[in-house]
């Protein structure tokens, strides 16, 4: 049995370009479980919270439950759901998880499979997170569900589950807004070599965002990774969005994110594309939480 490409085929709800990644957050969670305990079992009461933490974090910015992938995962051959009365599960609904002292685990034979080939752990998690998350997420989220990989545990994919990047796109967009980041003007060298500066997609490579340069914008780490998280955002006439659900009441926070809301993106230069509005759009509906806070009053006021 194939599991890299059992583990790339889960079936999820999917409809222009959607993100439901329920059931790869709950396999990721239960092979950071496995690692630390290969016998063990997850019983929902017990880590119903742990895995509302992880879809609140890393899932769609509408509210969903843990319930779902809990019961459906069941069905993609890697899951396996008992209760206090025996195998089976009683469903998706949070209630009859509780009460029928719903408990799941990897499936058996890929349990064996895992004993058997300890490296098929981490190509599978690889699988995971190459086909539902962006690169800047990809160690906070290994963090959070308990994942310790070495480097040769991640290596090449399977050719069923891999599409190739273009290595060239990095120097495009960086050269597009003239090596700064397009949130904050951060611009930082050494010598003539830029530190801290990315190019990020903004309709995820994950989710068939392609590597062409209007979807793509340079930004700093930070607010790279505040741009995955959903904190930020691009909107209409191309200006920084904040979300309202952040909260930081330092001057770093007020200064670097809260102060952004409203200002126009820093590039890109004459000539070249900026973000597509297709591309925006997907960003805004599937990555950015809540809703915009007003535009920051401007400093002379």
């Amino acid at each position: 049995m194939d599991w890299l490409e059992r583990t790339a085929r889960l079936r999820q709800w999917t409809r222009s370009g959607t993100r439901a990644p329920h059931k790869p957050l709950l396999l990721l969670y239960a092979l950071g479980r496995f690692q630390q305990d290969a016998g063990g079992e997850l019983r929902y009461s017990a880590v119903e919270e742990d895995l509302q933490r992880l879809l609140a974090e890393y899932g769609p910015a509408n509210r969903t439950t843990p319930a779902y992938p809990f019961h459906h995962l069941v069905s993609d051959g890697v899951w396996e759901v008992r209760t206090d009365r025996g195998p089976g599960s009683p469903g998706s609904g949070v209630r009859e998880l509780r009460a029928a002292g719903a408990a799941g685990r990897l499936a058996p034979e890929l349990r064996v499979a895992l004993r058997r080939e300890p490296e098929l752990l981490g190509r599978m998690v690889r699988v995971l997170l190459d086909l539902h998350f962006p690169p800047s997420l990809h160690g906070d989220l290994c963090e959070s569900v308990g994942l310790e990989l070495e480097p040769a545990e991640t290596g090449q994919l399977a050719a069923a589950v891999r599409r190739r990047r273009d290595p060239r796109m990095r120097e495009r967009v960086l050269t597009a807004y003239e090596y700064r980041c397009a949130f904050c003007g951060y611009d930082g060298r050494i010598g003539a070599v830029p530190v801290g500066l990315e190019a990020a997609h903004v309709r995820w490579w994950a989710f068939d965002g392609p590597d062409d340069v209007d979807n793509g914008l340079c930004l700093c780490s930070l607010h790279h990774k505040l741009f995955d998280k959903g904190v930020l955002g691009v909107g209409e006439g191309h200006r920084v969005l904040v979300s309202q659900r952040f909260v930081g009441h330092s001057p770093a926070a007020r200064e670097h994110v809260i102060a952004l809301a409203g200002r126009p993106l820093v590039g890109p230069q004459p000539g070249a594309r900026p973000v597509a509005a297709i591309h925006r759009s997907w960003h805004t509906s599937q990555v950015f939480h809540g809703s915009p806070r007003p535009a920051a009053a401007s400093r002379s006021a």
